[in-house]
C-alpha cells in the first residue's frame, strides 16, 4: 500500500528574509528561481550569501535564473517536526542537485513515500504565500527522461 506524504502546504511558516537573499524572494512573485553565481569560479551557490563562497568578495556574485529542474541527491521522511509541523507527518524534505550543479533543499509535495528515490527527477512547485511570494518545494518531474 502507497503511503502519501502530507504536502505540509497548510503549515503557517515564518520566513525571515534578509537583503543579500531579496532577489530570491523577489523571483519567487513570479514563480522563477534564481541562484547566486560567482562569474569568477563560474560557480552556483545556494543558499544566498552576501559574497562569494569561493572568494569571499561581494563584487563576484550575481543572480541568474534557472529552470529549477534536478535529481534527488539525498531525502528524508520526517515522522516527527517541530511545533508548527506536529500533527501533520509523514513529510518529506529532499536535497536536490539542480541541473547547473548546486544542490537546493525543499519540502516534497505530489509524491508517495515509495516513489521518492535517490536519483529521481523534479521540477519546482511553488506554493504561494499570503505576501506574494512563493516557497519553493519538490514534486516528481514525471515528464523527464
Amino acid at each position: 500500500m502507497a503511503v502519501t506524504l502530507h504536502d505540509t502546504l497548510d503549515v503557517k511558516r515564518d520566513i525571515k528574509h534578509y537583503d543579500f537573499g531579496m532577489p530570491f524572494w523577489e523571483a519567487t512573485r513570479q514563480k522563477k528561481l534564481v541562484i547566486q553565481y560567482c562569474r569568477v569560479a563560474k560557480k552556483y551557490q545556494h543558499f544566498p550569501r552576501p559574497v562569494s563562497i569561493f572568494t569571499g568578495r561581494r563584487r563576484d556574485i550575481e543572480w541568474r535564473e534557472v529552470s529549477g529542474k534536478g535529481t534527488v541527491f539525498s531525502f528524508t521522511i520526517a515522522h516527527r517536526g517541530p511545533p508548527a509541523f506536529q500533527g501533520v507527518a509523514p513529510y518529506a524534505i529532499a536535497s536536490v542537485t539542480l541541473d547547473v550543479g548546486v544542490n537546493v533543499i525543499a519540502g516534497v509535495v505530489n509524491c508517495t513515500a515509495e516513489e521518492l528515490k535517490v536519483g529521481m527527477k523534479v521540477k519546482p512547485y511553488w506554493h504561494p504565500l499570503q505576501n506574494g511570494e512563493h516557497l519553493l518545494m519538490w514534486q516528481p518531474d514525471r515528464d523527464a527522461a
